[in-house]
């Protein structure tokens, strides 16, 4: 994972923004929203760029709005890529921050969900998250993964999913190359027991749906495109 698309174009991050609070959960500093009573979670993990972006809080709250109960953890414990620092160190940061750690600490967050009385729990994870929650989809802690603008993603990873997961893709990504994606959709639905789906977005790149320019309004309109299909995969498979 050392290409540069998943560290261009860094968002602005605001420890104010959003609906929701910022508290403890699983053992994880998270940004939380929406009904705490719901029975119906979802678990959403950041890039590489961390949980405090307004655009990720924004769909945090998006997604709460439809009576699902949202965490965003801070999976990189206060220390997202600071690629504006001159002494930033690339292959270092993601050294100290590897996916599997990341798998490990969600499925605290996950038991800690169950604990409050959560039945069913999807993940979408992006970036850096994907390749996350690709991980978690190989288990039976959540019910239904979305991953968007994936990381490197293996065909060894992908054929131990056992889980329903739309993959949302970008036309421009070095990580994940539409053929790549499809690719891996085609091992996918070769699983006629499982559902997949997907969806290569045009003229977009790697963090389109998370890194978007709230005032291009093209921009806003094929990220919210991509929330849209995100929720409707949820809505099938969290009940």
């Amino acid at each position: 994972m050392s290409t540069p698309h998943c560290f261009e174009n860094p968002p602005s991050k605001s420890t104010a923004c959003g609906a929701g609070s910022v508290q403890e959960f699983g053992g994880l500093t998270t940004y939380v929203t929406g009904p705490p009573d719901s029975n119906l979670a979802i678990l959403l993990i950041h890039d590489a760029f961390g949980f405090e972006t307004p655009n990720l809080r924004k769909l945090a709250d998006k997604v709460a709005a439809a009576g699902y109960f949202v965490v965003v953890p801070d999976f990189l414990y206060g220390d997202p890529a600071d690629v504006g620092n001159p002494k930033f160190d690339r292959e270092a940061w993601l050294k100290a921050h590897d996916t599997e750690k990341g798998s490990e600490d969600a499925k605290q967050v996950i038991a800690a969900l169950k604990s409050k009385g959560v039945s069913a729990v999807g993940a979408a994870g992006f970036c850096w998250g994907g390749m996350v929650v690709v991980n978690l989809a190989s288990t039976d802690d959540i019910q239904v993964a979305v991953v968007l603008h994936p990381g490197p993603l293996t065909e060894d990873k992908i054929k131990e999913v056992k889980v329903p997961i739309a993959i949302l893709g970008a036309e421009i990504d070095q990580y994940s190359p539409p053929e790549q994606l499809k690719q891996l959709g085609e091992i996918l639905s070769t699983k006629s027991e499982l559902d997949s789906f997907v969806k290569i977005f045009p003229g977009v790149a790697h963090g389109w749906t998370v890194r978007y320019n709230v005032e291009d309004e093209s921009a806003v309109k094929i990220a919210e495109e991509a929330h849209e299909d995100m929720l409707n995969w949820f809505s099938k498979y969290v009940k």
